[in-house]
């Protein structure tokens, strides 16, 4: 069905681990906006070169895969697109009207990226009326030069202060990070206090596994006692609902974390 609607998954492009189980359960997180992204993350298996434009049909074509599958839970990431003036926001909201129209009671939610810090390019997302808004943050502050020179840790932050703020209904904000980096203890419970005071929910925290041997090395291999023990202090900080393992991903069973921070 993919390749027939000619869409891209975060899942393959990725390298997800957990591609074959999402897969068997009928379920992908489409990546729009091609799969080759304009900036060269050292963790990340996505191709880093020039993109091509965007498909003026793509915003159609994933709502259709959306219908077919029966979806309840979409969620709809991208590359990094700094070529376009709005970092494919427009794009972004175009692909969240069009689901709409196929499956109204769908929830959906956006991974995005950063958008260069550019306020205007964030509301475009968040006026298209997700019901969770994610941007992850990745790693801790100190790290980013080696794992992701080209973005800024407190201009995430203030991606996700700002898409609380600028939402005229109930959003959802959610964050993820990286752990086997060479983060330490401290440095994560650090993150997971900056995340709350931007206002973010929801929160996943899983083991970093390096794509290739051109990409960041694996620090440590994190224990999964002590993945449960980060969960129990990111509730007790108030995050609504949290995801915390070695195979955990941002969009990882996403339908079942939004579910626990909006409680039927």
């Amino acid at each position: 069905m993919l390749r027939d609607l000619g869409l891209s998954t975060v899942c393959a492009s990725a390298r997800c681990p957990n591609q074959h189980e999402c897969f068997s359960r009928r379920t992908a997180t489409f990546l729009i906006l091609g799969d080759a992204c304009t900036r060269s993350c050292r963790f990340c298996a996505i191709s880093h070169r020039p993109p091509a434009p965007p498909r003026d049909d793509e915003p159609r074509a994933v709502a259709e895969a959306c219908q077919r599958l029966a979806l309840r839970h979409v969620v709809l990431t991208s590359v990094t697109r700094d070529d376009l003036p709005d970092g494919g926001a427009g794009h972004f909201a175009k692909t969240i009207r069009a689901v709409r129209e196929r499956l109204p009671r769908a929830i959906v939610e956006v991974l995005v990226p950063d958008f260069r810090g550019d306020h205007a390019a964030v509301e475009t997302v968040v006026r298209a009326r997700p019901d969770v808004f994610n941007h992850n943050v990745e790693t801790v502050s100190r790290l980013y030069g080696l794992v992701r020179p080209q973005a800024d840790y407190r201009r995430s932050l203030d991606v996700l202060a700002f898409a609380k703020q600028a939402a005229d209904a109930k959003l959802h904000t959610k964050s993820g990070l990286m752990m086997g980096l060479g983060e330490t203890r401290d440095e994560v419970l650090a993150v997971f206090a900056d995340l709350r005071a931007a206002g973010c929910d929801i929160l996943t925290v899983g083991q970093y596994l390096a794509p290739s041997d051109a990409h960041v090395p694996v620090a440590r291999f994190v224990e999964p006692g002590e993945f449960d023990e980060l969960a129990r202090i990111a509730r007790e900080l108030g995050f609504r609902s949290v995801a915390s393992g070695p195979f955990v991903r941002s969009s990882y069973r996403a339908e079942t974390v939004f579910r626990e921070a909006e409680p039927t």
